[in-house]
């Protein structure tokens, strides 16, 4: 299979850089069922909803995840559906129930996200335990195995930590098991991966960087779960007619950054980061200018050319890059543009390289 191509939804305002530069990108209900057709008719596969419910890095404005993509579902015919959800703030249960009806209603084009929390302002501000690093992975773990058995078998009883079921049905079952995907740098997180999660996303990264960690987690699966799994990455896009104008862009990016909300997304995830056992998290190794894009998009090069970028996309998928999580500056001019200037290349170089290793 080729290389498939999701994009970040903006459904928290602000766009997806942590920046005061003017950005074409809107948060509405209407905005985003704009954006899902558009992606949708030029090539991506999947949308990501973000979960948030309070304002972070300046994202004063929250559309709701899971109650947004039933409204994608009876707007678009084909584009995969990804909720993210915070175990802590659901239960598995209940979360069971709403993917299955979005799968229903999309016609068997549901996902979900598992996000095991580092934002410890949403969990105080609604009264929940916040759990120390690994304990949130424990009960995201507990969390996946109960909606897959509610998904799966016909009642579903279940003595967790942090779960407990008696004999629970879950009717109607959804059309197809939705993919269950999972970020997180941690080795809590890698572990988790490799034992329930079928799609791993990792913040961006060098390929070096990007290829350890797939190794990492590959050797987990093996050794400690079943099935196949794949792997994601983000990369923030800027694809301009030149690379010194894609470049410039950048620069515009970084220099506009809004200091005061990068640095308190700084502290915010270096507190949940320090709580693990290794003393570090996801952003751990991550610069000021990094951080501007909240999931490290810059790192993965997805800036230059149509060209350039559809090479570095070929590079990703020769170490095993399964999909490729996109954000945009101008999601109303770029997100077409995406889809029109560089999926079909990357498609073209794809079947040039598979010919010369069938060839070989």
């Amino acid at each position: 299979m080729g290389v498939q191509f999701a994009y970040w939804a903006p459904n928290v305002s602000g766009g997806l850089v942590i920046s005061n530069i003017p950005q074409k990108t809107g948060w509405s209900f209407e905005d985003n069922k704009r954006y899902a057709q558009i992606a949708e008719a030029n090539g991506f596969d999947y949308v990501l909803l973000q979960t948030r419910f309070f304002a972070s890095y300046g994202a004063e404005k929250q559309l709701e995840a899971a109650t947004l993509a039933s409204a994608l579902a009876v707007s678009t015919k084909k584009l995969n559906i990804i909720t993210a959800v915070l175990p802590g703030l659901w239960h598995p249960g209940v979360i069971a129930k709403i993917i299955a009806t979005i799968d229903h209603i999309s016609n068997g084009r549901a996902a979900i996200n598992i996000v095991s929390g580092w934002f410890k302002g949403e969990f105080n501000g609604y009264g929940e335990p916040w759990l120390e690093h690994d304990e949130r992975y424990r009960r995201s773990e507990e969390f996946i195995e109960v909606i897959r058995s509610l998904w799966t078998n016909e009642t579903t009883t279940y003595k967790g930590d942090f779960y407990r079921l008696n004999e629970a049905p879950l009717k109607p079952k959804p059309i197809q098991s939705p993919k269950i995907f999972q970020g997180g740098n941690s080795k809590a997180a890698k572990e988790m991966a490799g034992r329930v999660s079928d799609v791993y996303f990792m913040n961006g990264g060098s390929l070096e960087e990007i290829k350890a960690q797939i190794d990492e987690v590959k050797a987990l699966r093996k050794a400690n779960g079943t099935g196949d799994i794949q792997f994601g990455v983000n990369g923030f896009v800027i694809v301009r007619d030149t690379e010194e104008e894609a470049k410039q862009v950048l620069r515009d990016i970084i220099v506009s950054a809004n200091e005061e909300a990068v640095e308190g997304f700084r502290d915010s995830v270096a507190a949940a980061g320090k709580a693990s056992p290794e003393g570090k998290g996801m952003w751990a190794d991550s610069t000021f200018e990094n951080l501007v894009q909240y999931n490290d998009g810059f790192k993965t090069g997805l800036i230059g050319t149509a060209e350039q970028v559809a090479n570095q996309i070929l590079e990703l998928k020769k170490i095993g890059i399964d999909i490729v999580l996109t954000g945009f500056l101008h999601y109303d001019e770029d997100l077409k543009a995406f889809g029109e200037k560089v999926i079909p290349l990357v498609q073209q170089k794809e079947a040039a390289f598979n010919n010369v290793a069938v060839a070989k």
